[in-house]
């Protein structure tokens, strides 16, 4: 028995699944998870001491790879000073300041500590100010484990066939309006119909736990022009684009501003963190100031503070976003060319340092076509990947990450790991 068979057995008889976030488990694309013991860089070394190329990259977060030395000294500085305190700290006056210059959208932020905390108290504070308590969604938007925001959700829903959990009532589905993405019309009808009574739309800016699907030309801008004639919020969840992306995010890229967005991952510097922000008249309806009430004992720790302030700065010093863009086209036409080799449909949509794998005819617009896609051949591509050193997401219905610490060694070992995958 392998080490991380070894611990999976462990951790399966004290842990439900063995796991403390279900896509760990690789159920989806079968066979039994590895254990990290550690990482560096790009690089993943595992529990029997195999040395990966991870385009997980902590699902998001780790864009300046792992264990990055300046975010390593961030947190150690502020480890000195202790972990955690109960009051304000310096730290994350900062971290309000860096947010509110880099979005232009955020006049005032709250830190909270994960991105489920940062969609959940958006919703709630949507809901605050307008009174109103319907919440459009899209189908295959993950916007965390939220009762209401966990229907037709995407992410390890998906990956588990059951994109409606257990245990959320259906009195809170119900306020919950689901709408295909990419479907203009079908926004615009729901507007007309319902918009008196809608609250808020929240969107995953460039849906990417469901693969990634990116948006038709003027569909966020329909979003902003329909709630904005309703009178109601837009919530961009840029919990996995924020900072990825560029500076701004999504938001800026598209030349869209939302009422409100929630962050995560990247402001974290891979420690647990989340955040929510926008305009200063919604923002100032949060206890203390006003009658929405949100609370956290660690919002806002000094570790994470720390950490995040170092990642935030590195981007903003050294405007990493063309290179890593620049091997996402590299990486994408590796895998375009070896499908076509091999005579595979394949789509490979890519922005930036995000892309996936549909094995698709057509280019994939919604959740419905994403999950037509053949499953069956992603889950050989990632086990022969995996075999030679390559790790993609563990599911057909993830988003695969570059970081900054992919340099073209890195890049050309993944390239022809890729030739060798698709020989089957």
């Amino acid at each position: 028995m392998s080490a991380s068979e070894d611990l999976f057995a462990r951790a399966r008889r004290v842990i439900p699944g063995g796991v403390n976030s279900p896509v760990r488990a690789f159920r989806s694309v079968g066979g039994t998870p590895f254990f990290t013991r550690s990482a560096e860089g790009c690089r993943l070394t595992t529990a029997d001491g195999q040395e990966l190329i991870d385009y997980v990259c902590t699902w998001g977060p780790a864009i300046h790879g792992h264990n990055h030395p300046r975010i390593r000294e961030a947190i150690a500085g502020a480890l000195a000073r202790g972990t955690s305190f109960g009051t304000p700290n310096p730290y994350e006056v900062t971290m309000a300041e860096l947010i509110t210059e880099l979005v232009p959208s955020v006049e005032k932020v709250r830190m909270v500590n994960s991105g489920t905390e940062a969609t959940m108290s958006a919703i709630r504070l949507a809901r605050g100010f307008t009174g109103r308590s319907k919440i459009v969604k899209f189908a295959g938007c993950y916007h965390g484990h939220v009762d209401s925001l966990l229907v037709k959700a995407g992410s390890g829903a998906l990956t588990f066939g059951n994109p409606d959990s257990a245990g959320v009532p259906a009195g809170f589905a119900a306020e919950t309006l689901v709408l295909p993405y990419n479907d203009e019309a079908a926004l615009r009808a729901t507007f007309e119909k319902a918009g008196h009574e809608i609250a808020a739309i929240i969107v995953e800016s460039y849906p990417a736990n469901c693969g990634l699907i990116l948006p038709k030309p003027g569909f966020l801008q329909a979003m902003r022009d329909v709630t904005k004639d309703a009178g109601a919020l837009l919530i961009f969840d840029e919990v996995m684009t924020g900072f990825r992306l560029a500076l701004g995010g999504v938001q800026s890229l598209e030349g869209i501003t939302p009422d409100l967005t929630a962050m995560g991952k990247i402001i974290g510097g891979g420690l647990p963190v989340g955040a929510f922000g926008g305009r200063a008249d919604i923002m100032d309806q949060l206890a203390p100031e006003g009658p929405v009430y949100q609370a956290g004992t660690l919002s806002g720790n000094p570790l994470a503070m720390a950490a995040g302030i170092a990642a935030l700065e590195l981007l903003r010093e050294t405007d990493p976003y063309p290179r890593l863009d620049t091997a996402g086209k590299r990486i994408r036409t590796a895998l375009l060319d070896a499908a076509t080799r091999k005579g595979i449909p394949l789509q490979v949509p890519q922005t930036g340092s995000m892309f996936c794998l549909f094995f698709s005819e057509t280019p994939v617009e919604n959740v419905e076509q994403a999950m037509a896609s053949d499953s069956t051949v992603f889950n050989t591509i990632f086990h022969r990947a995996l075999e030679r050193g390559v790790y993609l997401p563990p599911s057909a219905f993830e988003t695969c990450f570059i970081s900054t610490t992919h340099d073209e060694k890195a890049v050309d070992q993944t390239c022809e790991v890729i030739n060798e995958a698709f020989d089957f």
